[in-house]
């Protein structure tokens, strides 16, 4: 295997990994409910916050796993979320109220602020390295933020799993970006912030992996056990990515 100091690419998950999302999302609701207004005045901003990602996580999986449509796990999001304070959406009406969230969470779009300290850190310390994406999702949204916050440059490749019909964790994708780029995927780093879906998913694929962990998850026992065997290696943020693969600042 080709060693950790010399990958010919490097692999990003997008969302929570460079972009962050999940703050996106959490400055969009609370922003929305407040247009809003009505039965969420009273509402708590953490419960809300809450209920939101867990609605986004379980219907984007159904969207992933191919139950839902891009635009039908937008509106079945709303509508339930629209539920738990008593009210009801028509689909129409579930797809307005989503909309105009998104004029919020659009708004709210950045880098984590290690990401471009990151990029710059790999170019200078591994000159000739090549930077791609994989993510889950729709390419021409993903594509979208990838243009609005300073990233089309900084990256060749954007590989999305709503092109290919299959999705992180599943090997074939890791595989797949790597024939995009040409390189071996033991001659690849991948760097994601889900364990499984990307880091392990990514291991098992044949790629070094390492797990950005900011908020200092608990981890199960069965990830911990596999993210061991297969040597995952496990980052509090981006800034220590390219030290860990042992390249040296450029002189």
């Amino acid at each position: 295997m080709i060693p950790v100091s010399a990958p010919e690419l490097v692999l990003f998950d997008l969302d929570d990994t460079l972009f962050a999302h999940r703050e996106a999302v959490e400055d969009g609701i609370l922003r929305h409910l407040a247009e809003v207004r009505g039965v969420f005045l009273a509402a708590d901003p953490a419960a809300v916050q809450e209920l939101w990602r867990s609605l986004e996580e379980e219907h984007y999986h159904s969207y992933l796993a191919g139950i839902l449509d891009f635009h039908g796990q937008r509106r079945e999001r709303s509508r339930d979320f629209a539920a738990a304070y008593g009210l009801r959406l028509t689909d129409a009406e579930a797809t307005f109220w989503f909309e105009r969230y998104f004029v919020h969470y659009r708004d709210s779009w950045r880098l984590h602020e290690d990401a471009l300290p990151c990029l710059d850190e790999l170019a200078a310390r591994l000159p000739g390295v090549r930077v791609g994406l994989i993510t889950n999702g729709d390419l021409a949204f993903q594509s979208e933020k990838v243009h609005r916050v300073g990233l089309t440059d900084r990256v060749e490749h954007v590989i999305a799993s709503g092109e290919l019909g299959y999705a992180k964790p599943d090997a074939r994708i890791f595989r797949h970006a790597c024939s995009v780029f040409g390189v071996a995927p033991e001659a690849a780093v991948y760097v994601g912030d889900r364990i499984r879906t990307d880091a392990i998913g990514a291991a098992e694929a044949g790629l070094t992996a390492f797990w950005v962990d900011r908020r200092g998850a608990s981890v199960a026992a069965a990830d911990a056990a596999d993210a061991g065997r297969l040597g995952v290696i496990r980052l509090d943020s981006l800034a220590a990515l390219a030290a860990t693969l042992g390249a040296s600042p450029a002189s």
